[in-house]
């Protein structure tokens, strides 16, 4: 936590502890994965210089994503901010200047959005006067149409002006990792070496599984009765 009141505008990171992660994300290795993901992240919000909020399972409220998400941002607000920047810890190629370009376009734009190629977003960024917390609770969160609903939303809004950032993609399956995987050059080597060996499990375990059903079929294949004369 690095609340600067200085600024108008703060980041929330809303990312939970690895330990949470892994019961609603499968991955090799996702314990060591998430801690990575997370240091990785809380040091690229650091270099940003602006003022930052970390909401782990512990500091979240609500039965829902939609509810604990929302009600951090309102958490924020409430802390005497008038902009939010909204960020997790599933997309390590975002750096630092996707967050100062969400804070500069914040003031001139009511909404800041950075798509992820999975239909959903990697950022969020918004003025207290575009959000409502009743609404974005009712939103169809981790889904496919949370961008598009999420943009039909605000835009019905009042005076609403939107900035959208570069796609980025995010890690939530094996075709996100070896995706993510081509970047290697500008990712840190810790997750790099992760990705490896997340990579060489998953071929292990398709490797393992062909075995097995090919063993399968000869025994099938030998055991179909005696020939009929």
């Amino acid at each position: 936590m690095n609340p600067n009141q200085q600024s108008k505008t703060a980041i929330l990171f809303f990312a939970n502890s690895a330990q949470e992660e892994v019961k609603h994300k499968y991955l090799p290795k996702g314990k060591a994965l998430f801690d990575a993901l997370t240091n990785s992240t809380l040091k690229t919000v650091e270099k940003t210089g602006l003022p930052y909020f970390h909401f782990t399972e512990k500091q979240q409220i609500g039965a829902t994503f939609g509810e604990r998400f929302s009600n951090a941002i309102q958490a924020v607000f409430e802390k005497g901010f008038q902009k939010v920047i909204t960020i997790g810890n599933d997309t390590p190629i975002l750096k630092s200047h996707h967050i100062v370009e969400a804070s500069r376009q914040l003031e001139s734009k009511n909404v800041v959005l950075g798509p992820s190629l999975d239909g959903g977003f990697y950022l969020l960024g918004i003025h207290k006067t575009h959000f409502n917390r009743e609404q974005f609770i009712d939103l169809p969160w981790q889904t496919s149409s949370i961008k598009k609903t999420l943009l039909g939303l605000v835009r019905s809004y009042n005076d609403t002006q939107i900035t959208l950032l570069a796609n980025l993609s995010d890690i939530d399956t094996k075709e996100d990792v070896q995706r993510l995987f081509n970047f290697s050059s500008v990712l840190p080597q810790e997750l790099v070496q992760l990705f490896i060996l997340i990579l060489k499990e998953f071929v292990w375990i398709t490797t393992r599984s062909f075995l097995i059903v090919t063993a399968q079929k000869r025994f099938i294949y030998f055991n179909k009765g005696s020939p009929s004369f």
